[in-house]
């Protein structure tokens, strides 16, 4: 694969240009009121890359899924997860991931990820709860998948996440997608309020062009079972834990409230995408009702899609993440 050069004098993207910071105007003022803002000053630009170190390099590569992150054509960010044999995703060199997968159909972002689109990505090995994110610009796409030319790249913690073990057991149907809800029914309730993951996109397009953390991001989010409090059919709450204090997501939504969850039962291989606006609720522990959080993000649901059978192997439930023991116990848990 050839990778197109950028053009010489070319003004740059706002989501792939090289800044001094890699935090923009949203995530900086999210660190400032949670008080990290002097301390990811020096850390942000040491821990996040405009290239991948050969670690992450080897490790996309042997992922038989990556979580992706973008936006439809009507600036609507969603989340969803694209699949295929290990080494489906490879990078040819430090500045370029290629992933040789494509949503599907029935997936929300079906058509989406086009030369020019911001795409945010999550690599994600359950059994060994390991993580890093790659974000960037598609710079190549085709009928086989698409490249981006990284802006960040940048590992994460392994907190909160619950392990899970890949079985042999494969969906032999095809995804097959449900009609849009503009609200939660029932089976869409329960699958939420008793998930231990979720993930979300979000999407921030810049104050400047010389911004390179401006786009698509994507990222995970998990708990114990009812962490994800459901108060009517188009209304979510849960808890912001203690993280690594970038504040991508958070930063984001402080820009542009518009996410996209989406919520996968490992087992079925089914996927409930939900789209809507969240609100940061600046509440400590004592008022949230969460034993360990720092605060709260609210989601008002505007719709709701269910995709069956959209991940192709079964994945069988592990060990909790002991990180969880911190957060103490609520109603739902």
């Amino acid at each position: 694969m050839t990778v197109p050069a950028s053009r010489p004098g070319a003004v740059a993207d706002a989501c792939a240009a090289p800044p001094l910071s890699p935090f923009h105007a949203g995530e900086l003022a999210v660190q400032q009121r949670a008080g990290s803002l002097d301390a990811m000053a020096e850390l942000g630009t040491r821990v996040i890359r405009t290239a991948m170190p050969d670690q992450h390099r080897t490790f996309f590569a042997q992922l038989p899924f990556l979580i992706v992150g973008a936006l439809d054509a009507h600036g609507q960010p969603w989340a969803t997860l694209v699949s295929g044999a290990p080494g489906f995703a490879h990078s040819p060199d430090p500045t370029v991931l290629r992933v040789n997968a494509l949503p599907p159909a029935t997936d929300p972002l079906h058509g989406a990820l086009t030369a020019g689109a911001c795409v945010g990505m999550l690599g994600l090995e359950p059994s060994t709860r390991r993580r890093n994110r790659v974000n960037g610009r598609i710079v190549e796409a085709d009928a086989e998948g698409f490249a981006i030319r990284v802006a960040q790249s940048f590992g994460n913690c392994p907190q909160y996440i619950r392990k899970r073990d890949i079985t042999s057991e494969q969906h032999e149907m095809p995804p097959r997608a449900e009609p849009p809800q503009s609200a939660l029914d029932d089976d869409a309730q329960w699958q939420i309020a008793s998930s231990d993951t979720f993930f979300i996109a979000t999407h921030y397009a810049g104050e400047g062009a010389s911004e390179r953390s401006a786009g698509t991001d994507v990222s995970h989010r998990g708990g114990k079972p009812g962490f994800v409090r459901v108060d009517d059919a188009n209304t979510l709450v849960w808890p912001d834990f203690r993280g690594n204090a970038y504040f991508n997501t958070l930063g984001n939504l402080h820009a542009n409230p518009r996410a996209g969850l989406v919520f996968v039962d490992f087992a079925t291989g089914d996927f409930l995408h939900v789209a809507g606006d969240a609100q940061i609720l600046w509440q400590d522990e004592s008022q949230s009702g969460f034993a360990g959080a720092q605060r709260l993000v609210r989601l008002h649901v505007r719709e709701a899609r269910r995709v069956r059978g959209a991940l192709p192997a079964a994945w069988r439930d592990g060990e909790a993440s002991p990180t969880l023991e911190r957060t103490g116990m609520w109603p739902g848990a």
